[in-house]
Formats: structure tokens, sequence, C-alpha cells
């Protein structure tokens, strides 16, 4: 075992790029290196963890009488770390994890004693009969010197039909200004109806959480409007009739306490602040919203109301009218419009809008602007686990490193949790203290090392104050700072689904162009003297399957004809190994345009917008806020959520995740750039399993374009059955069918397959055929469109291209590989897909080259 670390010096001689990376001022370097040293973890005499948000959240507190800036360092454990893939295993297997952890994030709410407590409560309040609680309220009116009972509410009692209409109501409350039925068992509209109606006086009903609403809401809604023309409220919205004492209610004037202005003058007078949010308000010009009835009004919110019958410069002239009006809160974009500049340019009045001092939105000239964002609760269902409950909250808890040496970087990335003391943290974008990773080795190589993390005060603190990090520290506005807040904060969904709409409205808009098939041009490359073509290669499948005659191998690069390799050619490395223009090669200028995963979808999109054969896609570093914008919109409007995360260049679905949770696709962006593309959850499935099917191109020419297809494909069966069951996303032999590498690999004979897929499905292959060959023609059209400067005359390559169908037999693009592995085709002789021929394994790359250099068309059908 290496030596121990014994010195300050040599602790910052092995850490130096961590302390560095870190952030953490040198002066603290020794109190680091002590603490670690011993182990010291004394953040509990400093700092107390407290709930907040009725216990659904906890935030830290410095309990010191202060912490100047800069003067300690504490450790922080981490509770648990893991990859990925293993999160829900991990949380089943190792003792007390789940409890640990439904803890700390605040999910193991006691179900079971919850609902017994809340049985006990019904029963009690339901044992109070509805006739004792109606006394009741007939009581308490009375004590309050009303004559009559103007305000009633019976809430939660069980009231059905008959017993609504045992109440007797339009004879007994005839001054009825008020009537909440909230949460009953109210079945019949006929009868709510009936009884209903009949309160002349009434000002506010509410039926909210009755089964009548669900099934006859619309009905009972006009019928009532209509027969109660005082009624301003209505199941907590405002009606077309509202006016002072809608607004009177909502500015807590009216209420079960006071429940009517009694032939008052300007009732409103004194209100300061009035909240309307979320009242389905169509129309703001009416006439009890006036700087008469409210002329001190300082203090708006209309967030939340469609206001469609008013156009912005309607609302600007009624807002303009109140000259005490200094703070607005309005959806951006909403009713307003779609800037916060223009907003506060036309209302010059406004101090604050949504929280923001107007001076701080025109000095960043922000055109949406939020403060007052809340963050994400937990909200487990009863019926999930323990287990499901810290799969779905994780996300606002974990954080990331990557384990890296002098000789390879780490594939996946570690996932950790603080301990409870730094989940407590809270988020600010001016933090008081700054959390870092830290790998202790104490001796002094990566065998021996411990995680951490490490926290110290950024700025002054005194007792009480809370302590709050930064949750994405160093990640400002050109890397979408505030939509990646949405993966703990609810922020303006309107923002995002505006931002979708326009994003979409521009993809239809694209014009399909289809190049014209054009006859082969491209000549065999046989030197005039009948010499072999020199091919230099660093495949071992091209150095032991390359027989034919016309083709020789040469160790020297700058010797051969053909350049067959599977590393990217730039100018460097041509100029470094002495490799010249006149040389053919297997790749093609800015082919990254294909074989990369985001440009491949760019590529797409900038030529035909969102054809049928590529599923919605999105370059999370360019476009998180249109994904936002269509998750929400699918949220919204019911439509399955699944999405399939993967990084820009790996092959072999590494660090690819699929998933509905939108915080998880947001933090996943810490890992490496992705693309997020919409699952496709109904596949075609072959005895039940997921496949796909990888076919193999030559392209000879871009422009023209000249491409074929091999006559075999092969087709790549996941090895468990396909389920959409949450916990199979973390099996990997369910949902991904790459198993060469390590796993085991199902090989089926391609024409076996399409034999039983036939059988199975009742179609025929022929006709899926056909289709894919137009799909991949497709792909590589685009490719000359939007890419003319792909045009080579030394260029010939071979691409992968990988499809998989959806259950309706429509193919789907997944994605281009260049220099594809050739294991199989390599291995097995295989029947083509016309079933007239065998491709022999030890014969495939001879066509391959035949096809690219020669001139040939064996075994392979022109595009």
């Amino acid at each position: 075992m290496a030596n121990k670390i014994s010195s300050l010096e040599d602790f910052v001689k092995v850490h130096g790029i961590l302390l560095a990376a870190s952030g953490l001022p040198q002066k603290l370097y020794a109190r680091l290196f002590h603490k670690l040293a011993s182990d010291t973890l004394d953040g509990g005499a400093h700092f107390q963890i407290e709930p907040c948000d009725d216990g659904r959240r906890r935030r830290l507190v410095l309990t010191s009488e202060s912490m100047p800036k800069d003067s300690d360092v504490f450790l922080i454990d981490h509770a648990w770390t893991f990859r990925l893939p293993d999160a829900y295993k991990q949380l089943q297997e190792i003792p007390g994890l789940a409890e640990r952890m439904g803890s700390l994030m605040c999910v193991d709410t006691d179900l079971e004693g919850k609902a017994g407590e809340e049985e006990e409560d019904t029963e009690n309040y339901e044992q109070l009969s509805v006739h004792q609680a109606l006394e009741s309220e007939i009581r308490s009116a009375a004590d309050k010197g009303y004559d009559s009972l103007r305000w009633l509410e019976l809430e939660g009692l069980g009231i059905d039909d008959d017993t609504f209409l045992s109440l007797h109501f339009p004879s007994k409350f005839q001054d009825l200004l008020a009537l909440s039925l909230f949460g009953n068992k109210l079945e019949s509209a006929d009868v709510v109806i009936q009884e209903v109606t009949k309160l002349k006086n009434l000002k506010a009903l509410w039926l909210n959480d009755n089964p009548v609403l669900h099934k006859s809401e619309g009905r009972l809604a006009d019928e009532i409007l209509k027969s109660c023309p005082s009624l301003e409220i209505y199941n907590s919205c405002f009606t077309p009739n509202y006016g002072l004492w809608a607004l009177g209610f909502c500015g807590d004037v009216f209420g079960k306490d006071s429940p009517d202005y009694v032939q008052q003058d300007q009732p409103l007078r004194n209100v300061t602040s009035l909240d309307l949010s979320n009242r389905s308000i169509h129309n703001l010009a009416n006439k009890a919203f006036s700087v008469h009835e409210l002329p001190l009004l300082s203090h708006l919110n209309i967030r939340g109301n469609p206001l469609d019958q008013n156009s912005v410069g309607e609302l600007f002239q009624v807002l303009k009218l109140f000259p005490s009006l200094s703070s607005l809160e309005v959806d951006i974009p909403g009713p307003l419009g779609n800037s916060a500049v223009e907003i506060i340019e036309s209302l010059p009045n406004l101090s604050l809008l949504n929280g923001v001092d107007t001076a701080k939105i025109f000095e960043n000239g922000k055109h949406v602007v939020d403060s007052i964002i809340q963050p994400w609760l937990p909200e487990p269902k009863p019926e999930d686990s323990l287990i499901d409950r810290v799969l779905g909250a994780m996300w606002l808890y974990v954080m990331n490193y990557r384990l890296a040496d002098e000789e390879k970087i780490d594939e996946t990335s570690l996932w950790y949790v603080m301990d409870e003391l730094g989940s407590a943290l809270g988020h600010s974008d001016e933090p008081n203290f700054k959390v870092a990773p830290f790998l202790f080795m104490p001796s002094g190589n990566l065998d021996s090392a411990v995680s951490y993390s490490i926290m110290w005060p950024i700025k002054s603190c005194h007792k009480g104050d809370e302590c709050t990090r930064d949750f994405l520290s160093g990640i400002g506005e050109d890397k979408h700072r505030s939509a990646r807040l949405t993966a703990w904060f609810h922020t303006p969904e309107n923002y995002f689904i505006h931002e979708f709409e326009k994003y979409q409205q521009n993809q239809h808009a694209k014009a399909f162009k289809s190049l014209p098939l054009t006859p082969s041009i491209s000549q065999s490359i046989r030197h005039s003297d009948g010499s072999p073509l020199l091919v230099h290669t660093d495949l071992p499948q091209v150095e032991e399957f390359l027989t034919r005659s016309e083709f020789v191998l040469t160790n020297e690069p700058k010797d051969a004809d053909i350049i067959w390799t599977s590393m990217q050619v730039d100018e460097e490395v041509k100029k470094a190994v002495g490799l010249t223009d006149d040389q053919y090669i297997n790749q093609f200028p800015f082919e990254a345009c294909l074989v990369m995963k985001h440009h491949l979808a760019e590529t797409i999109q900038k030529a035909y917008g969102s054809p049928e054969w590529l599923q919605p896609t999105y370059n999370l570093e360019t476009e998180l806020t249109q994904f936002i914008g269509d998750y929400c919109v699918r949220k919204r409007d019911g439509l399955d959520n699944l999405w399939i995360l993967k990084p820009w260049n790996m092959a072999r679905t590494i660090d690819t995740s699929i998933t509905d949770n939108l915080s998880a696709i947001i933090r996943m962006m810490e890992t490496g750039p992705k693309i997020c593309q919409k699952y496709i959850e109904h596949p075609a499935l072959f005895k039940g399993k997921k496949f796909d099917l990888r076919y193999v191109v030559l392209l000879r020419s871009i422009d023209p374009l000249e491409i074929y297809l091999t006559d075999i494909f092969w087709v790549r069966l996941s090895n468990n059955p396909y389920s959409l069951e949450k916990h199979s996303f973390f099996e990997y032999e369910t949902h991904f069918t790459v198993m060469n590498y390590g796993r085991k690999l199902n090989h089926k004979p391609t024409a076996e397959f399409v034999r039983e897929f036939e059988q199975e499905h009742n179609v025929k292959w022929m006709d899926i055929h056909e289709k894919v060959k137009q799909v991949i023609r497709q792909v590589f059209e685009a490719a000359a469109l939007v890419h003319p400067e792909m045009k080579s005359d030394k260029s010939r390559a071979m691409y992968g291209v990988d499809v998989m169908l959806d259950s309706s037999f429509q193919p789907k693009i997944l994605e281009v590989t260049y220099c594809p592995d050739c294991m199989r085709a390599c291995t097995y002789d295989m029947e083509t897909i016309n079933g007239k021929g065998i491709v022999k394994a030890k014969e495939f790359f001879n066509y391959v080259f035949g096809c690219l250099f020669l001139g040939e068309t064996s075994h392979v059908t022109p595009l």
C-alpha cells in the first residue's frame, strides 16, 4: 500500500487539480486537510436542519452566532452513491437505504397512520349529522347578530341528492349569499339545478369535488348562471356577472364573518392588495374593477386568467388608471404580451413585476421574469412504494461526478446524495455557501479514495440565516439556466408552451424536397495498367476478409489508393501521416451531419421539418426550452410522456436512459450533451420482444446522390420480453437491443426472422422493406440538401442505419453509424432479403469494395 499522506504539502500535491476545480480558497486547504485526515464531520455544531412546507422539505439554518466569509470548511458525507442503472436494485437490496433516503427526501410519510387519523376525523365529523352542522351554522350566524343565514359551509359531509332535497334550502334560507357544498356526493344535475336556482340572492356557489361535475358540468353551469343572475363566483371561478362582491371576496373584505356590504358606499376603498389569480377571468374591463372602487390598489395578481376578451392595449388602458399600482403579477407570455420589458414600459409606475425589481429587469433586458417560483414538493401517491417515491424524488437531491485517471475517463457518471445536512441546503441565485464534490485519497491513489462534498461560506452569515447553495453553479443563461431551474421549481409553463408552439409552426412550414433519381456516374477506379488497388486499413475484418485480387493490403498509408479506417481523418491527421487529396477515403467531409445524433435530427428537421419517420427529437443543449414546452403540452393533454436520452456521440447505448420524469431529463444534461427523443412506447414486437434492424448503406456519391443498400440486414433482439412497467426501464435487456458487448447475443438468421414475423403479424415483409428503403433514401437526401459541402470525388463510405418499426409497422429512423461493426456480416452466411441468394460471410467485404470502388452491384440494391 502507498504511504499515507501526512503533510499539507503532500496533500496539496496529490489533490491539486481537485482543489483548484472545487474553488476552495487556499487559506482553507490546511483546515480541510485536518478535517479529512481526522474524518471530522462537525457541521452539527454549527447548523440545524428544520422542516418546512408542512414537512415536505427541509432547510438548513446557521446556529452559530456568526460565520464570516471563507472562515471554515465542512465535510459532507455521501449517503448514497450509485450508477443510474443500479439505483432500483440498490434501493431494493441494501438494508436501510430506502428508509434513509425516504426520510431524507421527505417522502416517507406514514400513510397508514395518516389515513387512520383522517378516518377518525371524518367519523367524528360525520357523527355531527348534516342537520347538526346546519344548526351549528345558524347559531353561529345569530351570535354574530345576523337575522338570517347569509353564508353556509356544508363541506365533506357525504351529502347525497336525497339529503340535499331534505334540507329545503330555498324555503329556509332565502337570503343566502354564499353556499359551499365542497366535497360531497351530489350526483343529479336536475336536483342541484332545481334547488340552487331558487336562491335568487346567491353570490357564490362551490360544488367542487362532487360527482355531478364529472357527469354534467357544462349543462349545470349554463342552467345555474342563466337562473342566478346575481351569482359572481361559481366553483372558485368568476362568472361573467362578477362585480364588487367577487372582488371584495378576493380582497378579504367579504367572507363568512362579513358576508355583505349592506348598502356601504365604496366597500373596497381600503383594499391595497388584490389576488385574482386562477379565477378564469375573461374580461377585466368591468365597472367594479375601477379606480373609483379601488383607489388604493397597489398590488395586483392576475396570473392564470385567460383575459381573452380584452386586447393587450385594452388591458394596459385599464391598468394605467390605477395611480397607486406598483406591483403586478401576470403570466409572461400571457394576456399582456410576451415581454417583461414592454410591460414595464407601458406601466411606468410599476416597481415590481412578478416579484422582481423593474429596474433590474431593464438592466438585464429580460423578457420573462418570475421570482416567485415555488419548489417542486414530493407528491407521492398513496399506492407508491417507498422505493418508487425515492426514485421519483431523488432528482431534487442528486449530484454527480465522473471518475478519471491519467489513462481514461469513466464512461458513465456516478450520482450521489449528500447526507441529511448537505441535502437540506436550499437554492439561491445569490447563495451564501458553496459546495463541491471532493475525492480524498489518503494513500495518494484512486484505490484509497473516499468521496465527500465540501462546503464553505462565500458570504458572511449570522445566526438564524438560511444556508443556501446555487443548484446551477457556473451555469448562466447561455446554458439555459432559467429553463434548467424547472428541474427543481414550478417555472411558468405557458412561456415554454408558447416557445414550443412557435418551434412547431416553424417545423410544419418546412417544404419537402425530393432529389431526382440519377443514373450512376461513379466509375470503377481500377488502374489502367490492371495493377491491384492498394488498401490501407486498421480494421481486422477488412484485413481478414478483403480477399479479391483487385485489392492488395499495404501497411504504408501514404502508398495506398484507398484508406479504410475506423478513425476520423482530418487535415491534421492527413498531414501527420502524409496522406494526399488523391487518395480515396471511407468518409465524407461533414458526415457528422449524419453520424452524430444531434446533427442527424437537425439535418432531417432542416430538410423536412417533422417527418413521421423521425420521432420528436430535441438537442437539449440548444432546444431545452422547446422540449419543456412539448413535455408540458403532452402532460396537459394526457398524452404519453416517455422519452429516451442519448448522448450525442456515445455508441452501444452508453449513458442512455428512458424516463417520463421531467426533472430527471433536465438533470441528466449534467453528464454530457444529449438528445431527448420521444420513446417509441408501442414498437412492433417479435415473439413479445423488442427489436431493431441494422441496414448497411454504401454511399458512392452525395451529388449526384448514389446510394446502395446491401441485400442483407440483421435483426437485433432484446433478451427480455418487452414491458412498459416502470421498473423495467432499469433493465438493459428489456429495452435495448445492442447485445454484442459482453451481454448474451441473440443472433437470429434474417430469413428465419422474416418468415416468422410475417406469420406472427400477418404482414408481407417486402411491403415493410419498401418503406424502409424510402426512409433511408430520404435521410441521405436530407444530408445532400442541407449539406452540399459533403460533396467529394474521393469519398466512398459505408454506414450502418438503425431502424425500428412501430406497432403499425411504420419505420422510424434511430441513428446512422460511421464504419459500422460488421461482426455478424463476417460471421454468418445470410440469405438475401428477396430470398434469391446467399451472401457468404467471408465474401461480405469483397461485395462492399466491389460496389464502392469497382462500380459493381452484386448483392446491393440502388436506392
